[in-house]
């Protein structure tokens, strides 16, 4: 079996967003008083776990939740990050979230950590082939062509 590690859906992509996850979370424990990780093991399964809801929770919330994002105009995606990552605290042993409040903060840090390092990442990569833009409409000459006029 080969494995690539080039491409948006390549297995060295999905360890560089483990590893930013990873990142993330230890900053989060650094950071916020009440977030506490035990040790490498408990942050894999950590990262592991938030990667999972991401791909699977995450989108059937953010769609059940819509007119609550829409109404708080979309800081109901903050509580969404957040009741996720207090979750994960509940669920992994030696990966303690003390309460809402700590989580929130942590699931801030690790969305900013996300949002800077992958565009740091994505802005130093080989970059595909341009497209050449579409080709524009033929003008109207009067000889009877599909543009219409009013």
């Amino acid at each position: 079996m080969k494995y690539s590690f080039q491409g948006k859906y390549s297995l060295g992509a999905l360890l560089m967003r483990w590893a930013v996850l990873a990142l993330g979370v230890t900053l989060a424990t650094k950071l916020v008083d009440g977030i506490r990780c035990d040790d490498a093991a408990t942050l894999v399964t950590v990262v592991l776990l938030l990667s999972l809801f991401n791909a699977v929770l995450r989108p059937l919330l953010l769609l059940f939740t819509l007119p609550f994002i829409l109404l708080t105009m979309g800081l109901g995606v903050l509580v969404i990050n957040a009741w996720m990552f207090l979750w994960v605290g509940k669920l992994v042993n030696g990966f303690h979230v003390a309460g809402f409040w700590p989580a929130l903060w942590g699931a801030m840090i690790v969305s900013l950590t996300n949002l800077v390092l992958t565009g740091l990442l994505r802005g130093s990569g080989p970059r595909g082939p341009r497209r050449p833009p579409p080709p524009s409409p033929p003008a109207n000459d009067g000889k009877g062509g599909d543009v219409i006029d009013i």
